[in-house]
């Protein structure tokens, strides 16, 4: 097939050149001299023949192949988007090719197409390279940008897998959306599991279990694309660059991800925010029985911990180790780690 294409441009390349040099010297008598013609126009016809031989395949398939593999990877917004840049970019170029219409001859019929043409085409590009920005801002009016009611696709990064709770989540139907993961969140999870190093090596394949129980438990449908980024290093960055090609949300509970995400402006839902967020609100004065199972960090103190994980530190609870006791709780701690409850048992006066 390029062969074909190289003939064709040569056979264009070929009358280009031998229309060019008749018009060349039709107007050139005084400067070409008779017996120079000859080899002037083969010279001419050789010089656009090779040109249209080496040239057309930069300017047909590949750009072609190009727009076909943008096109194939493009999410709907980005789609829309380039449409209506290509759209308003021929408008523009068409009011500004009407005056030069006015020129007449080859130039007035050749430039006002060229000019559409090209106006559109750096549309196109600044549309493109600026999509980050106006993604969000037309994401009312866009299929396929971010929407306040949800995400189509939802992007599953390394370690929320690992962490295995996805699983249960994609089991209460709370996920709208389909979850996403990339094949090169699959082939991290391969080289960690194959690590030499034994804890390394239970987490990946601790990872690899939990995929496989989410595709097959998961209400939300689970899908995996082959798309890889080859050109980006860091898993964390293809993550970024997949969810803001796609307008996906990223599904994770690394810290170092979400700030990296968040200040592209790209959504991410954190297991660890949604943990916090479901625990039971507890506030000073209720009361409630908890088992002391362990002792604290300061002397006398005992650590229990609710249904849901929340640690209880009870003042004194150290004497009652591995009973239940009945306490009240006195103040309740917001920590990055999550929430903690401080509270003293019941037959205690509670502290001013």
């Amino acid at each position: 097939m390029t062969t074909l294409i190289r003939l064709v441009g040569a056979l264009l390349g070929t009358l280009l050149g031998f229309a060019l040099g008749l018009l060349i010297l039709t107007n050139a008598d005084t400067v070409i001299d008779a017996p120079n013609r000859p080899a002037f126009l083969m010279a001419m016809v050789a010089a656009t023949l090779l040109f249209g031989y080496l040239a057309i395949p930069y300017v047909t398939t590949r750009p072609a192949r190009w727009a076909v593999d943008r096109l194939a990877h493009a999410g709907a917004g980005e789609f829309a988007l380039g449409v209506a840049a290509i759209v308003v970019g021929l408008l523009v170029g068409v009011l500004a090719g009407l005056p030069l219409i006015a020129i007449g001859g080859w130039a007035g019929s050749v430039l006002p197409p060229v000019v559409a043409v090209v106006l559109a085409l750096l549309l196109l590009w600044a549309t493109m390279y600026k999509r980050d920005v106006l993604l969000p801002a037309v994401s009312g009016i866009l299929p396929g940008a971010r929407r306040r009611g949800g995400f189509s696709q939802i992007v599953i990064d390394t370690s929320s897998v690992i962490d295995g709770r996805i699983v249960d989540v994609g089991r209460t139907g709370f996920i709208l959306g389909t979850l996403v993961v990339p094949r090169f969140v699959l082939d991290e999870l391969q080289r960690i599991a194959d690590s030499p190093d034994a804890i390394r090596s239970n987490r990946g394949r601790r990872g690899l279990e939990m995929l496989t129980a989410l595709q097959k438990d998961s209400i939300s449908p689970v899908e995996v694309t082959d798309e890889t980024y080859p050109e980006i290093g860091e898993v964390d960055a293809k993550l970024v660059a997949f969810a803001r090609d796609h307008g996906a949300a990223i599904l994770t509970n690394d810290f170092n991800l979400n700030r990296v995400a968040e200040l592209q402006g790209i959504r991410v839902l954190n297991i660890n925010e949604l943990a916090n967020a479901v625990k039971a609100v507890v506030h000073p004065g209720e009361e409630m029985t908890v088992k002391i199972i362990q002792e604290g960090k300061e002397p006398g103190q005992g650590v229990g911990y609710l249904d849901d994980g929340t640690m209880i530190v009870v003042e004194g609870g150290s004497r009652s180790m591995n009973e239940e006791v009945g306490v009240t709780v006195t103040r309740v701690l917001q920590t990055v780690a999550g929430r903690m409850i401080f509270a003293q048992p019941r037959d205690t006066p509670a502290a001013g």
